[in-house]
């Protein structure tokens, strides 16, 4: 496979075709090295637009979702971000590239390790990886930007407790087949904004099925 080929016809043809026009979102994804971050068995797929299984039942995003995902959170080059579901790390990568800091919680050790190696090898040395279950606890402070790489079925209010005043936070919310990706920001102590992008199907969160609390 002509792998930098393959890299700008995925950006070109799919992730461009899905409104992602962000240059420094275009880039980040023309520099970082999906093919990486890929599991071994799924090679051939690094650059389709299709969610690729690492394991546990979870995937990596597709690269429209990614793109969108990145776009969605406008992420300035002082900011830290909090991302919830590290996987392969290929996310996570992007994001450090992006932000000044990313903190990235994960629940299962095996991925940990993975992606740990995984931003290693691409450089990222910005990243704190941390073993944690998110629907159970957070970090005891708050971000700029936090990002839920998995879908949830009900609305977690913590999501927005962990961004600071003018946070951005992008999470999927719902039930397949129509899920709703939303870009949620705190406007005050007590308030947020939210605002639905686009409808879409995403593989759950681990322990993501979590009791209604909060309705919009």
């Amino acid at each position: 496979m002509n792998t930098d080929f393959a890299r700008q016809k995925m950006i070109e043809q799919q992730v461009r075709a899905w409104d992602v026009f962000d240059p420094d979102v275009l880039e980040v994804l023309s520099i970082i090295p999906r093919e990486q971050f890929v599991p071994f068995d799924y090679q051939s797929l690094a650059f389709a637009d299709v969610e690729i299984p690492i394991g546990h039942g979870q995937s990596m995003m597709t690269p429209t979702i990614e793109g969108r995902v990145l776009q969605a959170l406008q992420l300035g080059e002082t900011e830290h971000v909090l991302e919830i579901g590290s996987g392969s790390g290929f996310l996570t990568a992007c994001l450090s590239r992006l932000a000044q800091r990313v903190t990235s919680l994960e629940i299962h050790d095996d991925l940990l390790k993975r992606a740990g190696e995984n931003l290693a090898d691409a450089g990222a040395e910005n990243v704190e990886l941390l073993s944690m279950d998110a629907t159970e606890k957070l970090p005891e402070r708050q971000f700029d930007a936090v990002v839920v790489t998995g879908s949830i079925q009900a609305f977690d209010p913590r999501l927005v407790e962990a961004l600071d005043i003018g946070g951005r936070l992008f999470v999927v919310v719902g039930d397949a087949p129509a899920m709703d990706a939303r870009i949620v920001r705190r406007t005050g102590e007590n308030d947020w904004h939210s605002e639905s992008l686009f409808e879409t199907a995403l593989t759950p969160l681990v322990n993501g099925a979590l009791p209604p609390q909060f309705s919009f």
